[in-house]
């Protein structure tokens, strides 16, 4: 029977969240704790890329993180950002975020629809004369730059934050007591190996989401018991729910 259960994610902001209703129909628990954090690089460590924020006239974000980093970042170096700067998001969420650091309406904002990048290259295309800045995270592969490349864009990636373990404090440690873990990223499972190190699983349920972490999950040795996304469970909020049927 689960009770607990530990989500690696932060708290949901709206009421309306799918898993407010798991814990309501189920009668489970449910505890939001990252095992990861995001960590902004000083202007001392974004200077060492030899990147100039103003050589650029437009600028590609894939996440809140990186509009923090930039903004941040431009305002310790104290860049003044244009306002004819281009913004393209890779949704209209992360493009409407833009408005916590500049008026929205003065500057010039294009998103896609599916929150990958491959939908918003056809509008990068449309303003090819444009110089591209990619901000990143520490961790990540050159399938952008690739895709980039094909489209003969002219663009530069550069890392503005970086992934980090968000440990446990010795108090939260000693008061685990979860039937069952989430897991989104592989970082989130090795950040979980090191401040439980020697865990012995037992009866805790293991659910990850996306391939690389139910691999991650094996790696280390561990059980899983529920992998999302699925033909029957694009979420892991319906895989959860689909399990708890299941097994509570």
């Amino acid at each position: 029977m689960i009770k607990k259960i530990l989500v690696s994610q932060p708290q949901p902001t709206s009421d309306k969240s799918p898993y407010y209703d798991i814990a309501r129909d189920f009668g489970v628990e449910l505890v939001f704790r990252p095992f990861i954090k995001v960590e902004g690089l000083s202007s001392k460590e974004f200077r060492q890329q030899k990147i100039s924020l103003l050589d650029f006239t437009a600028v590609v974000f894939t996440s809140r993180h990186a509009i923090d980093n930039y903004f941040k970042l431009a305002k310790e170096m104290r860049v003044n950002i244009p306002e004819d700067m281009k913004y393209f998001c890779v949704t209209e969420t992360i493009s409407l975020y833009i408005q916590k650091y500049v008026q929205y309406r003065k500057r010039k904002v294009f998103y896609g629809n599916t929150g990958k990048i491959d939908d918003v290259v056809p509008l990068m295309v449309k303003h090819k004369s444009e110089k591209f800045l990619v901000p990143l995270s520490s961790v990540h592969n050159d399938a952008m730059t690739k895709l980039l490349d094909a489209k003969k864009l002219n663009h530069t990636e550069c890392v503005m934050y970086r992934t980090v373990s968000n440990d446990f404090t010795e108090e939260e440690a000693r008061a685990f007591d979860c039937d069952m873990l989430v897991f989104f990223s592989p970082t989130g499972i090795k950040a979980f190996t090191k401040n439980f190190p020697g865990f012995e699983q037992g009866d805790v349920k293991i659910a990850t989401f996306g391939p690389a972490t139910a691999k991650a999950v094996e790696a280390e040795g561990l059980r899983l018991d529920l992998q999302a996304p699925t033909k029957e469970c694009p979420s892991m909020t319906s895989a959860l729910k689909a399990f708890l049927s299941k097994n509570n």
